[in-house]
Parts: C-alpha cells; structure tokens; sequence
C-alpha cells in the first residue's frame, strides 16, 4: 500500500440500479412505493400517480 492509496478515497463502484419493491401503500396523492436495489443495498421511495410511471421521492439511500 502506498501513501497515493491511503489518500484515495473510497467510492463505491457506479451502477445502474435494478429495484424490486419491498412494499406499496395507497395514499391520497397515489401508490407510495419502498423499493430497494438487488445489486447493492441502496433504497428509495417511489410515487405511482395515476398511470404514469413511478416518480422517486427520493435520491437513491446507501
């Protein structure tokens, strides 16, 4: 390990995140979505209004 190695900070490797959901309420704005990824441990919230495509409430949580 050099000096360059322990000044490099950590990132974690960038990928897309395929959700699955954990669990979905109804609300009076739509369906509320808890969603989580398979490939990492990131989680968001997701709001399903009407027939659109669900909207994340949320940046994706590591």
């Amino acid at each position: 390990m050099t000096a360059a190695d322990t000044l490099a900070p950590s990132v974690a490797p960038v990928h897309e995140h395929a959700w699955i959901t954990d669990s979905v309420h109804a609300t009076s704005e739509g369906r509320v979505r808890y969603v989580r990824c398979v490939g990492c441990t990131a989680r968001r919230v997701e709001l399903e209004a009407s027939d659109l495509p669900p909207t994340p409430l949320t940046s994706a949580l590591h």
